[in-house]
């Protein structure tokens, strides 16, 4: 085998699953719903999200090469201050987005299974999702959710984009005599663009994620990837969850939009009305392929996010409050991450209690929340590889002029969504 292609081998894996954190929520929810209720009308968002974010979380890739540590040991090396509001930006976020994406992914399994008749809501969210989500992780660690995330994501690729194609094939569904379409700048709309944007591919903060799945792929393998490399495979995952956004919209644009059927607001038959979406295109013979493959994407994605979560609150807590000395045992033992694993599982569980009934509700405040923080994860991570970095890794003139760019835009929108919200 050549050795170029064997290095590639050993370097490929945080940017797929990068891809597959994106593609749970913000795809199969709020991209399909962005295409279902407004139709293209809001496909220039999610270009553009994906346009002026990708520095942020490229930033995670480029920092963990040029620094071999994490980007949250970078705001450590600019200041206690600057970790501690990292820190504070995970407990405010990570409850609600570990809660809707483990609601999401409960509707598909319940959508699969038909689990509901058997078990409570709840208890099924408990028993077959958080619990098995950490002992996965407590187990397997990051060489199993490397593995399983690839195959899964193979999976869910090769399905959409043969829906995406027989869906342009077969043209839009016929619209319902007398459809009004939505106004995208009136206040509702306006609330939705900005959930949107906020998981577009996902949240700035979880930029870290990237950081802490390199250098875990680094330790994993034992090769370190030239920046050539890791930036690679960065964008590999990264340009294809965007691709597969802008088919996701036309997936609801073409199948829902006009045709007077709402998208549920209950996890199940969202699901079910997801799913439904492949088959109108493929044909019904392949609705358990389709909702097997919808499931395990979204499995794969509770895991990324208990993985992520769990590693960027082990690391902030050791660098917060443990002596350097100390950082090597924790990390060999574990403790600090199971301990973290348990702590996000029951804030996540009683969100998921208020917000039973409302997929959409919860599923919106979580991306709400995520957009409102952007800005200030923005504004470290460019920073952090401008000044803090050699020369020799710190970004192009093109990709910092991006980053200025992205900055304004974050700031733009999180600007009108309160003037929507609080002012007008």
């Amino acid at each position: 085998m050549d050795s170029k292609y064997k290095e590639l081998l050993k370097t490929l894996g945080p940017g797929i699953l990068f891809a597959s954190t994106a593609i749970g929520v913000s795809h199969l929810v709020q991209s399909t719903r962005a295409g279902a209720e407004f139709g293209f009308a809001l496909l220039w968002a999610v270009i553009l999200a994906n346009i002026f974010k990708y520095p942020f979380f490229e930033y995670g890739s480029r920092y963990a090469n040029a620094a071999n540590e994490s980007i949250i040991d970078g705001y450590k090396r600019m200041g206690k201050s600057v970790l501690f509001a990292y820190f504070v930006i995970t407990l405010c976020s990570m409850f609600f987005v570990t809660a809707a994406v483990g609601f999401v992914t409960s509707g598909f399994l319940e959508n699969l299974f038909g689990i509901n008749q058997f078990f409570d809501y709840k208890f099924l969210t408990v028993i077959v999702l958080f619990v098995v989500c950490c002992l996965i992780l407590i187990l397997g660690q990051y060489k199993l959710l490397d593995g399983m995330i690839k195959v899964i994501g193979g999976v869910l690729l090769v399905s959409t984009l043969i829906a995406f194609v027989l869906t342009l094939m077969n043209g839009p569904v016929e619209q319902q005599a007398g459809f009004m379409a939505p106004e995208v700048w009136d206040d509702a709309g306006i609330l939705f663009l900005i959930a949107l944007m906020g998981w577009m591919p996902t949240a700035v903060d979880l930029s870290s994620w990237n950081s802490l799945w390199t250098i875990e792929r680094i330790k994993q393998t034992g090769y370190k990837p030239s920046l050539k490399q890791t930036l690679f495979d960065f964008n590999f995952g990264y340009w294809m969850s965007a691709g597969l956004s802008i088919c996701f919209v036309t997936l609801g644009a073409y199948l829902v939009y006009g045709s007077g059927i709402p998208m549920p607001a209950s996890s199940a038959a969202f699901a079910n009305k997801v799913v439904s979406l492949y088959t109108t295109s493929i044909g019904e013979w392949s609705y358990f392929i389709i909702a097997a493959a919808s499931f395990s994407i979204m499995f794969g994605t509770s895991i990324a996010v208990f993985d992520g979560y769990a590693r960027s609150l082990e690391r902030c807590l050791e660098l917060l409050f443990y002596p350097e000395e100390q950082h090597e045992q924790l990390l060999n033992d574990r403790k600090v991450y199971i301990g973290s694993l348990l702590f996000i599982s029951a804030g996540a569980l009683v969100i998921i209690i208020f917000f039973t009934s409302n997929l959409k509700q919860l599923v919106d405040l979580a991306t709400t929340i995520s957009f409102l923080i952007a800005p200030l994860v923005a504004l470290v991570n460019f920073r952090l590889v401008t000044h803090y970095i050699d020369k020799a890794y710190q970004p192009p003139t093109w990709l910092r002029l991006l980053s200025w760019a992205g900055i304004l835009f974050l700031i733009a929108f999180g600007t009108l969504f309160l003037w929507v919200k609080f002012i007008n």
